[in-house]
């Protein structure tokens, strides 16, 4: 499998931290690789580095075989960068800031204008073609930054959290353009707080913390890392703690937590903690209203390994 991006003991350090320690990966060719973490894991500072726009203190970096620094322009032509903040000209109309951003790289004028035209078919602002920044919905800017940084076609593309603070519309097109560059041939480094997108979307996932790599796979291989086999909820109306207290000495237990009429239980391993359970509540007669057991999601996996206390 080809590498897109090679990383070697990348560290990069400040006066009194480390933002990035040591780190080593690699990025395949045609994959949707996820860079987790939660603030202040070093996700921004380890992208910065790979694209240029941060010196590091060590390491080396490797993009399409060739070492990426400050003058690697052959290198920076094939990348696509989406940076969390809309970053568009209020003056100029959807189509216009399409043909800017796409003429930084393609001058070829016939050529530019086919590509214009599919980045705004990919994103669906066929009909907003003559509108301009302060006239579309939040949605529709976060479209129209896609458009501007994919129009070019470049082979690698970094996209952080394109789907903040938009409606469940612009989101599915969102994620669907997204899936449509994969499958054009797009490589695809992909940050985001939203677990369930990562699931969607990524073949890999790196989860990063204080600068290290603390997991990296695909999303079942993670989900084994997280010491959770099963989850099971179960909604009663006041359960005593002693019942609580009692389905904790169960052998296969991990947590058991009870809120607002909410029992959720989660198993280590083992099969039949369902049954189980049932078998317990109806022996002491408590009665509820909905019972269900699901495997562990990626942003349980994601608490697990990066814990739950609150991070700035």
């Amino acid at each position: 499998m080809n590498n897109v991006i090679k990383v070697e003991n990348l560290t990069k350090e400040y006066k009194q931290m480390k933002a990035v320690d040591n780190l080593s990966f690699e990025v395949h060719e045609g994959e949707i690789l996820g860079l987790l973490g939660p603030n202040g894991s070093g996700k921004t500072t380890t992208i910065n580095c790979i694209l240029s726009l941060l010196n590091f203190t060590k390491g080396s970096i490797k993009i399409f075989g060739e070492e990426m620094k400050p003058s690697a322009y052959n290198v920076k032509k094939q990348i696509g960068v989406i940076f969390q903040e809309v970053a568009v000209f209020e003056e100029l109309t959807v189509y216009d800031n399409i043909d800017y951003f796409c003429g930084l790289y393609i001058k070829d004028k016939e050529v530019r204008k086919q590509y214009i035209e599919e980045a705004i078919k990919l994103v669906s602002l066929e009909e907003f073609k003559k509108f301009y920044p302060k006239q579309l919905s939040g949605g529709l800017l976060r479209r129209l930054n896609i458009a501007c940084g994919i129009a070019h076609k470049p082979k690698l593309i970094f996209l952080d959290e394109p789907t903040v603070a938009v409606d469940p519309q612009s989101r599915n097109n969102i994620l669907d353009g997204i899936k449509t560059l994969r499958d054009n041939g797009a490589t695809i480094i992909y940050t985001t707080h939203y677990m369930e997108e990562v699931e969607i979307l990524c073949n890999r996932v790196i989860i990063l913390d204080k600068g290290k790599i603390i997991a990296s796979g695909t999303n079942d291989e993670l989900k084994e890392l997280a010491n959770i086999e099963e989850k099971v909820t179960v909604e009663i109306h006041e359960l005593e703690n002693k019942y609580i207290k009692e389905i904790e000495t169960f052998e296969n237990v991990g947590t058991v937590k009870y809120n607002d009429n909410i029992l959720l239980v989660t198993y280590k391993k083992g099969k039949n903690n369902l049954i189980e359970l049932m078998d317990y509540l109806k022996k002491e007669s408590i009665k509820y209203s909905k019972i269900y057991s699901e495997r562990p999601t990626l942003n349980d996996v994601f608490l697990e390994l990066t814990g739950k206390e609150l991070r700035d």
